[in-house]
């Protein structure tokens, strides 16, 4: 009768072990979680922009990789100080706007997670790539380019 008690209880504590599914992640993964769903979020908006401006989804990959090392400033300076938007130009600069915002984001957030971070780091890349595609348009158009 002991050893069915036992056998009771033991299979009670592993049901509950189970359906629990272990441990809680511990808070640095949370966090890690959490941040990573907010450059996800913020890259998702950014196709989104890509797509409103009529630009393929994702920017190429050598403009991912020529500027994966600059900070984002640098990246979006691509019009003549001092130019001026024309009216007809409003949505597309505005988009560019928009995205480059984002990439100041996703990189600051990147930046937190740190280097060895490989997901942070290619969304940060892909971000800038996509501001300085977006703000090329935004100067071409508004004849603004250095």
């Amino acid at each position: 009768m002991r050893g069915v008690a036992l056998g009771v209880a033991l299979g009670l504590v592993i049901s509950i072990v189970v359906s629990c599914g272990g441990a809680p992640p511990s808070p640095d993964l949370n966090e890690k979680l959490r941040k990573e769903n907010e450059i996800t979020a913020l890259w998702t908006q950014i196709r989104e922009f890509r797509r409103d401006a009529k630009m393929p989804l994702d920017p190429p990959r050598s403009l991912q990789m020529q500027f994966r090392a600059s900070p984002v400033d640098a990246v979006k300076r691509v019009c003549t100080d001092g130019h001026e938007v024309p009216k007809t130009c409003d949505d597309v600069c505005d988009l560019s706007d928009a995205i480059c915002d984002n990439a100041e984001a996703i990189c600051g957030i990147a930046a937190d997670l740190g280097k060895d971070d490989t997901f942070a780091q290619d969304k940060c890349a892909s971000a800038k790539a996509s501001c300085r595609e977006a703000k090329q348009r935004c100067c071409d158009c508004s004849g603004g380019v250095q």
